[in-house]
């Protein structure tokens, strides 16, 4: 076949915040689930890749949102890029494979960007496929499907299955669709079928299928940050000198210098508005690594780090992890705190974000990430992760800075977060106790 008589088509959407992935901003936030629709897209977009070069394919991306200009320059090379133009999905997919069957393509392909599982070798089948069919579709998880192909003389006899018959969105998709095309008389074939990411429980599985591979780091270091210019540098610096560990960190829009810092220290930085919990389950969804640690902008984790998290989540019926607590201060008190603290963490199996929060990827996930919530996130996913397993301490220290322990006093910053806590712990939103802690910061 030249590279004219078949066409691949990409469908997917600019990654604008709050106007893609709409159903994962809940946990991931505007910015996070635009990531990650980003993410999704340069997955699929390599896949097509693949193929095209398998095959000789030629390749187009027909997207929502954005313009040609952005998509170029996010995307480039070898893709063709066009709108989706108007209507519902099923008459923009038949508006894309009439213009590639206009122009000369004989068999058509046309993919969605929201199946992690998709490969190359699975698209190169639906080509095949249309050697002896008619179409070849294939099906969601869902009851939609995430791949349609035909050839030129099957698109000629009409497609009444991309028309305003089939209820798009709904669990039927694929099954309304296959009893048009068998009262057509029409031959198909149906590939594997492959779960999408729309919704918070689609993730776990999704992230599996994004981390795959082999040049994945083991470890990803999140961190959230908001104006730490004079505290994220120190804690980079312990980061940069482990091996196979990639570094996050996640700003909530910072009026100070601190994206130039991160970015200086030549580490990724995203954008995720707070609060805390939201910020961290953007770094997260953009993460590769095998094991997600969690460390606040103003701590230092221990040089050999990497080794300890390892062996500590290798032990038996181990669920989670964290390091014992370091108070960088000499006010009377701290020295208190941190063995209370490092009791609690131990024989309670209760540490907090400020000792670094460790665990595998899976996990995370599996149990939906950080609660969005404004306070008490660490808390909260800290019970989950107690149901699942033990919570265990590193051998070492996580540092972190005094101040806010220096802004009231030890001991009034201790009662105030105990106070907190039990609130929490008897039911005060935690909407009433953000705006209460922060009255009491000051």
């Amino acid at each position: 076949m030249s590279a004219a008589s078949e066409s691949l088509i990409l469908f997917t959407r600019y990654p604008e915040p709050g106007a893609t992935k709409t159903r994962l901003m809940p946990v991931l936030g505007p910015e996070g689930a635009a990531e990650f629709q980003r993410r999704l897209t340069e997955r699929a977009a390599k896949t097509a890749a693949e193929a095209g070069s398998c095959r000789g394919l030629t390749l187009e991306i027909r997207h929502q949102g954005g313009s040609v200009v952005l998509m170029r320059n996010w995307l480039g090379g070898i893709f063709t890029f066009r709108p989706q133009g108007c209507g519902d999905i099923g008459a923009r997919m038949q508006s894309s494979l009439a213009a590639a069957f206009a122009k000369g393509a004989q068999r058509a392909v046309l993919i969605g960007s929201d199946i992690p599982g998709l490969n190359a070798a699975t698209v190169l089948r639906a080509y095949d496929a249309l050697t002896h069919h008619d179409l070849v579709f294939g099906p969601a998880a869902d009851g939609g499907y995430y791949l349609i192909g035909m050839t030129a003389a099957c698109f000629r006899r009409g497609t009444p299955y991309l028309g305003p018959g089939i209820a798009w969105g709904s669990s039927d998709v694929l099954a309304r669709t296959l009893a048009m095309v068998r009262d057509a008389r029409l031959a198909y074939r149906l590939l594997e079928t492959l779960a999408d990411v729309d919704r918070p429980h689609d993730l776990p599985a999704a992230m599996q299928a994004l981390c795959s591979g082999s040049d994945r780091p083991a470890i990803s270091v999140v961190i959230p940050a908001l104006n730490e210019a004079g505290q994220i540098a120190e804690s980079l610096s312990t980061l940069a000198r482990a091996p196979d560990v990639e570094t996050i960190v996640v700003d909530g829009g910072s009026t100070d210098a601190t994206v130039t810092v991160a970015r200086t220290a030549g580490v990724r930085t995203i954008v995720a508005r707070p609060p805390r919990s939201t910020q961290m389950n953007a770094g997260a969804a953009a993460a590769s690594g095998d094991i997600l640690l969690f460390l606040h902008a103003d701590t230092r984790l221990p040089v050999g780090f990497e080794e300890q998290v390892r062996k500590t989540l290798a032990r038996p019926r181990v669920a989670a992890g964290a390091f014992r607590l370091m108070i960088d201060g000499n006010q009377i008190g701290l020295g208190t705190i941190e063995r209370v603290a490092n009791w609690r963490s131990r024989f309670l199996q209760m540490p907090y974000g400020d000792q670094a929060l460790f665990m595998r990827r899976n996990t995370f996930w599996e149990l939906g990430a950080f609660p969005p919530i404004p306070i008490m996130e660490d808390f909260e996913l800290v019970r989950r992760l107690k149901r699942r397993g033990r919570i265990v301490l590193a051998p070492g220290c996580a540092e972190t800075s005094g101040r806010r322990w220096l802004r009231l006093g030890a001991v009034k910053t201790f009662l105030i977060n105990q106070c907190v806590i039990g609130a929490y712990c008897v039911g005060v939103s935690p909407q009433r106790l953000v705006v209460w802690y922060r009255g009491k910061k000051g």
